[in-house]
């Protein structure tokens, strides 16, 4: 079981997986994943496209169900637990957007806010619009953002109910600059805060700033788990470069 790097003090675990595989047809996405975070704990997941990183984060967000093994996600059994109480506590920024093109960007936020029950959800979704800079854009419909706008959207919902578990996938796809720095600096703050969060991202020099953990899967396997104390942009290339190359243990394997 690959469980937080030596030294960190004992905690609650906010995601576990055992033995944790899924296949779409007769191609294997995931296979024989152990994997545990800690509460609190920032990850840093990489691999190289198709090596099942989204897949694993829709497997931690209840999205999917596990073809093998088990998962546990807040202390939860989501084979035999309340999915859509768990989901409440999770904040997911996928490839969709999961945005309604046909409301505007603060119908979108107030619709998620009364979704997850937040005691004022017009001025939560006023409060997000301001966070992302779009408060200008708040009254036009979503189908007239540009793609970087739709990102800042996006992002905004997903923290807009100060979530347990973070599921982050290619969060600065589509920022500009200065919208990538304030992602960053949100996520310091997150961090702060002790949220759990997985971050997959191909632009991991942005993101090694607020990472606890750096984790590599190849072919659906896990090929390295460090922690990022002490890594730099140049040794994480290394890292990644020599998981990729020489491929992950068969599942099982020591």
């Amino acid at each position: 079981m690959n469980t937080a790097p030596p030294g960190t003090p004992e905690v609650g675990l906010a995601l576990e997986a055992r033995g944790l595989g899924k296949r779409f047809g007769p191609i294997p996405a995931l296979d024989g994943v152990d994997l545990a975070v800690p509460a609190g704990q920032f990850v840093l997941l990489l691999g190289p496209n198709g090596a099942g990183k989204s897949t694993l984060l829709r497997l931690f967000a209840t999205l999917l169900r596990p073809g093998a093994g088990t998962l546990r996600v807040l202390g939860e059994d989501v084979g035999n637990g309340d999915r859509a109480a768990i989901r409440r506590r999770i904040g997911l920024l996928s490839h969709q957007t999961f945005l309604y093109d046909h409301l505007t960007g603060e119908e979108n936020l107030t619709f998620y806010a009364r979704l997850y029950g937040l005691a004022d959800p017009p001025a939560a979704a006023r409060e997000a619009l301001r966070a992302a800079r779009l408060e200008g854009r708040g009254s036009d419909q979503v189908r007239t953002y540009s793609r970087g706008m739709q990102q800042r959207l996006a992002i905004a919902r997903a923290l807009l109910h100060r979530p347990d578990v973070l599921l982050l996938d290619e969060p600065f796809t589509g920022l500009d600059r200065d919208a990538a720095l304030r992602l960053e600096e949100r996520l310091r703050e997150e961090r702060s805060a002790r949220r759990t969060c997985v971050l997959a991202t191909h632009d991991f020099r942005a993101a090694l700033g607020v990472a606890d953990r750096v984790i590599v899967l190849v072919d659906g396997r896990l090929a390295a788990d460090r922690p990022a104390a002490g890594s730099d942009p140049g040794s994480l290339e290394a890292l990644f470069s020599t998981a990729t190359r020489a491929g992950a243990p068969a599942a099982g394997a020591a």
